[in-house]
């Protein structure tokens, strides 16, 4: 063997010593890269797992504050619900309470309402009442007004004096009674007597007028004949033999005035006189 084939061989073993050495470093780092690369593979599937595990914990927290939040809110809604019915029930009740005084409110305006529509046909009534009595009130002054200038008159004929008897009398005792004290029973030919005569006395009394002597022909205890009289309706009539002359005071009895006042009845009723002197 030559000194080249030598060279060429050790060339050879020095190559493939270097070669073998490099493959086996080679190796090593390649278990070493997949060592590393395996527990990289590690640390990210546990950084993922706590990750997971902390979303979930997050999860559960979120649900479970979301549950107690619905919950709340329930509660809050069953609440709300339960103020709304009572409200409800409260305004129903006060609904009805208002119904009822609407009602009798309602009532009591159509009483009232009665009751002024009374008031007001009382207070027309009276009204014409009051009118009425104001009619009668000038009647009476106009009245007394006469009967003084009639009383004036009497007088400046010559003094008069009327009176009456005390006692109840028949007509012909009540007669005997003014003639007795220098009288007669009185004797009415005007109106102007009649009314004055009529304003004396409150009572039913004898005047000096009769049909005694003949019936039907009236006379004054003076013996002149009746020309005018002041005869209550239907009167003289006679009805039971009745011959003398009574004055009727009756101011509420129908057809009654001052110039209608006379009425025939029987002598021997008893009543009083009313004299003039």
């Amino acid at each position: 063997m030559d000194s080249e084939d030598i060279y060429e061989n050790a060339g050879r073993r020095d190559i493939k010593n270097t070669t073998g050495a490099q493959t086996q470093s080679h190796g090593r780092d390649e278990a070493k890269d997949l060592k590393h690369r395996g527990s990289r593979c590690l640390v990210l599937i546990s950084v993922g797992l706590g990750l997971i595990c902390v979303l979930l914990l997050v999860f559960i927290i979120l649900l479970n504050i979301t549950i107690t939040a619905e919950r709340d809110m329930i509660k809050s809604y069953k609440n709300t619900v339960e103020e709304f019915n009572q409200t409800i029930n409260s305004l129903q009740h006060n609904h009805t309470d208002l119904t009822q005084k609407n009602l009798e409110l309602e009532t009591k305006v159509k009483d009232l309402t009665a009751e002024k529509n009374q008031l007001q046909r009382d207070f027309d009534s009276l009204n014409k009442k009051n009118l009425v009595l104001e009619t009668r009130v000038n009647d009476l002054t106009a009245e007394k007004s006469q009967l003084q200038r009639d009383f004036d008159s009497l007088n400046q004929k010559g003094p008069v004096c009327f009176f009456m008897s005390t006692e109840l009398k028949s007509w012909s005792d009540s007669r005997q009674y003014c003639r007795d004290r220098g009288a007669d029973l009185v004797i009415i030919n005007t109106e102007e007597k009649q009314k004055f005569i009529s304003s004396l006395v409150s009572e039913k009394v004898w005047i000096g007028l009769s049909d005694r002597e003949t019936e039907g022909v009236m006379k004054w205890v003076d013996n002149s004949t009746l020309k005018q009289g002041f005869w209550l309706k239907g009167e003289p009539n006679n009805a039971n033999n009745e011959d003398c002359i009574e004055m009727n005071f009756n101011r509420g009895k129908p057809g009654w005035s001052p110039l209608n006042s006379w009425n025939d009845l029987p002598c021997s009723e008893k009543k009083k006189g009313i004299c003039e002197k």
